[in-house]
């Protein structure tokens, strides 16, 4: 299977997984091949929306049911779980919105802000939002960085795959160093 195979088959289904589990990686690699023509920038957009705001409903809801016992009983998550807190409480509501483009809390967040008493509606209403706010970012700045890659190097069928990979190494290692 060649890459536009792989995109056009497993292209959307892909992208909502990935950004259920956090993958801006994901999203950027997708906003990408949505410059390349072999997905469209919309429905990208539209599946990574569905696929975080799902998943951080799903982890809210659980940090509402055993939130408090599972981060008593997790020392390491101690700091990152403190430093949500302080966050939480100096800027609420931009927080809840933006909690996403912050490296070494994001994945705990959702489940933070579950634990900590936030109003369900309240956060539907701001993660809508913040949902959205991520998926148009982070799908456009994989688009254009399509674009910008193919004003400096001109015709770029041949290197999609190292592009790619290149995109992946960088997710992975920014992935280990703030996990």
């Amino acid at each position: 299977m060649n890459l536009e195979e792989i995109a056009t088959h497993y292209g959307y289904i892909g992208i909502l997984v990935g950004a259920f589990l956090k993958g801006e990686t994901i999203l950027v690699i997708a906003g990408f091949l949505a410059h390349r023509g072999y997905l469209e920038l919309p429905f990208v957009i539209a599946a990574a929306f569905a696929g975080t705001l799902a998943g951080d409903q799903l982890y809210f809801h659980i940090g509402r049911r055993k939130g408090k016992e599972f981060i008593d009983n997790k020392p390491g998550w101690k700091a990152k779980t403190d430093r949500v807190f302080r966050l939480l409480d100096k800027y609420h509501t931009l927080f809840i919105l933006g909690f996403r483009f912050l490296y070494g809390i994001r994945t705990v967040a959702p489940f933070v802000l579950g634990a900590s008493g936030v109003s369900p509606i309240r956060y539907l209403a701001l993660n809508l939002c913040g949902a959205l706010i991520w998926a148009i970012v982070i799908g456009m700045l994989g688009y254009y960085f399509g674009h910008a890659i193919e004003i400096l190097l001109g015709e770029i069928k041949q290197y999609e795959e190292w592009i790619i990979i290149g995109l992946l190494v960088v997710g992975a290692t920014g992935w280990v160093l703030y996990k």
